[in-house]
């Protein structure tokens, strides 16, 4: 794993602000007594204790950012002793080049000795057990953002699994329906689905792909209905080439341009036309299908809604609350449905 060299920064300032707090309540006891020593031997005891323990670390290999068993063990007492033995000894002759002692009061080196071991411990064994707690809580969410992250992918397979046999099943029942009125369009129809079918299963099985794959499948669609309906159905696709390698969810679009057909332009006698558009409004990307069906009211008691769930469901999983969809009914007649989600590109 990366070494972050920031959160190591950051560690060292926390280091060196609680010895500085240590210094200061040692001379609040011992207000007699200059401030300058317990300054500058907190602050070698506790960098070094931090050097050892928190760069030592980086030696051995754990999820968890901190060595498992015997060997963290070690660090942890390796550190402590290793930073008071050394922080002292620098102390001591920081201390005596600089004149920080004052002249002519007796100091009883050893009792000073013994504070500074006790001190030292106590501190160390605290450092170390919070900075320990935060890496493992760090790992934790870690891990329960990749677990999160698995179980959306899972239910994007399952959602997705769920309109893939929807729209096949539609189309093997049309295509039954076609082959004893119209045998040609059948195998027209046949060609084109094989190639729909080629194209969808030889994709890969990636919870996303890009606007350009999913306005082609969408063509793909179109064109199988188109051959069924004939005359009745006209489309538009608008996907502009600074979209086209937007990533969306697989079979976004799809059950919004099943429910323009089956429950909005085919129980209108004379048809209509469906538009699939998309833009960027700002920092968002806008997907619009739009149709001149019987309008929202007609398309309910015809059964109509399928699929908005789901879209709805893959949009939060993916984007949270800030991916919307909205279903609104034209003036004159027909639906429009706007899907809108931050821009990712």
């Amino acid at each position: 794993m990366k070494t972050d060299w920031l959160d190591k920064l950051r560690n060292l300032l926390q280091v060196m602000a609680f010895a500085l707090v240590i210094a200061t309540v040692q001379y609040a006891f011992l207000p007699d007594r200059p401030y300058g020593p317990p300054v500058v031997y907190s602050l070698l005891i506790g960098t070094l204790i931090w050097a050892i323990v928190d760069l030592g670390r980086e030696l051995f290999h754990s999820d968890t950012g901190w060595p498992q068993g015997w060997q963290g063990l070690a660090l942890a007492v390796g550190g402590i002793v290793g930073g008071y033995v050394a922080g002292t000894w620098l102390a001591d002759r920081i201390c005596v080049q600089f004149g920080l002692y004052p002249t002519g009061v007796y100091i009883d080196r050893a009792a000073e000795w013994r504070a500074s071991l006790l001190i030292s411990l106590l501190a160390g064994i605290s450092g170390i057990y919070y900075f320990y707690t935060r890496g493992k809580s760090a790992w934790m969410e870690r891990k329960m953002a990749e677990t999160a992250q698995h179980a959306n992918e899972a239910r994007l397979k399952l959602l997705e699994a769920q309109l893939e046999p929807h729209m096949l099943f539609n189309t093997l029942a049309n295509l039954r329906a076609l082959i004893g009125a119209d045998p040609q369009r059948a195998q027209t129809m046949l060609d084109h689905m094989i190639a729909y079918l080629r194209a969808t299963l030889g994709a890969s099985r990636a919870t996303t792909h890009t606007l350009a794959a999913e306005f082609e499948r969408l063509r793909d669609y179109l064109e199988l209905m188109a051959i069924r309906m004939g005359p009745r159905l006209a489309f538009t696709l608008e996907l502009p080439e600074a979209l086209a390698q937007q990533s969306v969810p697989t079979l976004l679009l799809q059950p919004l341009v099943e429910n323009s057909i089956q429950h909005g332009l085919e129980p209108k006698v004379e048809g209509g036309s469906i538009a699939v558009r998309a833009w960027r409004d700002g920092g968002d990307v806008v997907l619009q299908v739009s149709d001149t069906g019987v309008g929202l009211a007609q398309a309910a008691r015809h059964g109509g809604g399928f699929g908005l769930a789901q879209v709805r469901e893959r949009l939060e999983t993916l984007y949270g609350p800030s991916a919307t969809i909205e279903l609104l009914a034209l003036q004159a007649a027909g639906t429009v449905a706007t899907i809108r989600f931050p821009s990712q590109t």
